[in-house]
């Protein structure tokens, strides 16, 4: 996916870990706990799976945000208290209620993670949806937002849904301007 350039895409019913807050992401410590407990959860998984009796090995999925105000009218990057959000890991098919409970008891003897029983899992199906691929510091992504919206209103649609965001690099790790993230609109005529 070449960066800024808006595509279409039609995202089926997928499984995700997620958690539920508010506030703004930079200086939130329940953002922060939220991002531990579902890597901790994600990855006991994925060694209790691949060390496990079937031996099922698989990648544990970027992390992804969704975005919103209770009036999105009034959402801004300026007032980032007033966000609320989803932050959350696509799980395979096979994740289940239950493998989630193991791994989170795991997770549970080794640290102490407050977050850790805010998870679930959820199934979510976004259906036809405009996205692009943001390269650069969070920051920067306001421009990409507003190309992206006056895509959506310039071809005949709507905005239907929550901004989300996919982290395709680990933030702790990356130079800002190295960063990218895949910034999704869903859409309705």
């Amino acid at each position: 996916m070449p960066a800024n350039k808006i595509s279409m895409v039609t995202v089926p019913k997928l499984n995700y870990l997620m958690i539920d807050g508010h506030g703004d992401p930079n200086d939130s410590t329940m953002f922060q706990q939220a991002i531990e407990a579902l890597f901790s959860v994600s990855y006991t998984m994925k060694f209790m799976l691949k060390k496990g009796e079937q031996q099922i090995d698989y990648g544990v999925m970027p992390l992804e945000g969704l975005w919103w105000t209770d009036d999105m009218n009034n959402f801004s990057m300026e007032n980032k208290a007033a966000w609320k959000w989803t932050i959350m890991i696509m799980q395979p098919n096979f994740i289940t209620s239950e493998i989630i409970e193991q791994a989170k008891e795991l997770v549970a003897r080794r640290k102490a993670i407050p977050m850790l029983n805010n998870l679930r899992l959820e199934s979510m199906e976004e259906g036809p949806c405009a996205q692009l691929l943001h390269v650069g510091p969070y920051s920067a992504e306001v421009a990409n937002i507003l190309k992206l919206h006056a895509f959506i209103k310039d071809n005949g649609y709507k905005m239907h849904g929550k901004h989300r965001e996919i982290y395709l690099n680990d933030m702790r790790r990356t130079a800002p301007e190295k960063l990218k993230t895949i910034i999704r609109q869903p859409i309705t005529k």
